[in-house]
This record gives C-alpha cells, sequence and structure tokens, in this order.
C-alpha cells in the first residue's frame, strides 16, 4: 500500500495517509511518461509566426515591363518572391497545427506513474486541510516552513474549489499551486516536492477511476 506522512493544517504530524495504490503504486513506464510530455507541450505550441505568400503582400498588379523586346527577363508582377518586397515561398504560416493525440487512458496513466515515482522518492506529503483566509501569503509560508520539503520548487495540489491557495501562493518563489482537476505530468515534473490535501486526493481518485 502506498502511503505518505499526513499533516495537520497547523504542520503538526498526523501520522500516515494510505494512497489508493491505482494511482500511487503505479509501476512507472518511462517511455508513457516521455510520451505524455511531448504531447502536452506541442499541443500547448502556439504558431506565431506567419509570413505571406504572393497573393497577399500589398503591391501592384500591373506588369512590371511588356513581355517581348526589352532585352530583360519575364516578369508579370512585383509581388512575386524573386522581388525584394514580394511574397514568402514555404514560410511558416499561423494555421500550423503542432498538436499530438494521445488517448486519454494512456495520458491519465502517464500521470499515475508520475505520481507513483514521487511517493516512491518520498517527495509527496499530504495536509488534512489547507485554509488560508483572505488568502494570506503568510499564513501559507508559515506552514510550509513548518513541513520537511526538500528541494527548491514546491508543488501545493488542492481541491478546485479551494481559490484561496492559489491567491496565497502567486507571489512566492519555488512554490505553485494547482486544482487537483488540473493536475498534468509537466507540473509534476517540474518540482521537487509536492503537498497533497486530502481532499484533493479524494478528487484525483473520482476523476481517474479507470487507471
Amino acid at each position: 500500500m502506498a502511503s505518505v506522512e499526513l499533516y495537520s493544517a497547523q504542520g503538526e504530524a498526523k501520522g500516515s495517509f494510505t494512497l489508493p495504490d491505482r494511482l500511487f503504486g503505479v509501476v512507472v513506464n518511462p517511455a508513457l511518461v516521455h510520451q505524455a510530455v511531448v504531447t502536452q507541450g506541442a499541443n500547448a505550441r502556439a504558431s506565431i509566426a506567419h509570413t505571406k505568400t504572393r497573393g497577399e503582400v500589398q503591391g501592384t498588379t500591373k506588369k512590371p515591363w511588356k513581355q517581348k523586346g526589352t532585352g530583360r527577363a519575364r516578369h508579370g508582377s512585383r509581388r512575386s518572391p524573386i522581388w525584394i518586397g514580394g511574397g514568402i515561398t514555404f514560410g511558416p504560416r499561423s494555421e500550423r497545427n503542432f498538436s499530438l493525440k494521445m488517448n486519454k487512458r494512456a495520458r491519465q496513466r502517464a500521470l499515475a506513474m508520475v505520481l507513483s515515482d514521487k511517493v516512491a522518492n518520498g517527495k509527496v506529503i499530504a495536509i488534512e486541510q489547507l485554509t488560508l483566509p483572505e488568502g494570506k501569503t503568510k499564513t501559507l509560508m508559515g506552514l510550509l516552513k513548518k513541513l520537511p520539503l526538500t528541494g527548491r520548487k514546491t508543488l501545493v495540489v488542492s481541491e478546485p474549489e479551494n481559490k484561496s491557495v492559489a491567491l496565497a501562493s502567486r507571489n512566492v518563489r519555488g512554490v505553485q499551486s494547482i486544482p487537483a482537476n488540473a493536475l498534468n505530468v509537466v507540473d509534476l515534473l517540474s518540482v521537487d516536492q509536492v503537498v497533497l490535501t486530502v481532499p484533493a486526493v479524494s478528487v484525483i481518485a473520482n476523476l481517474f477511476k479507470r487507471v
């Protein structure tokens, strides 16, 4: 059975907390985790670069000079890609789609693997409830200092309705917060320590019933 240390809202040790093995006791497959990271990064990629073709650039449509008799090469438009200020051939376009597809079951399995790896390496701590009146940063930092946290980056995972956690952590360097229903592989891999609230564990378990 996967279990982690449990602490109260005041930072006092309360023993251990048992986690569901189907989410926190999974054998890690690095290839599947890598696929999930690549897919998430590709789907978050925005295609910004956009070049104009000869049909989109501004300029006259008049033929530069007559077809024959000038001794010069034939040209039909100043918008041609071979002219300065003309269109671009095969340039980057904003409508390019970088998204990748990954099955929902595989994506959830990869998330369970990252969670399991964090638990196996002692990088997860559970807390009974995270109550932060008015979203005070001082209250959150006082609690985190009482917990045996290691590393430079900490991710606090709370229940979605607990908006005060996001308010309290948004200006704290090295501390990130995320609601349990938005938990993802990239955010988990980017931190050294994870703090889970007990209600957040229930939300994760209900979301990922078929992992």
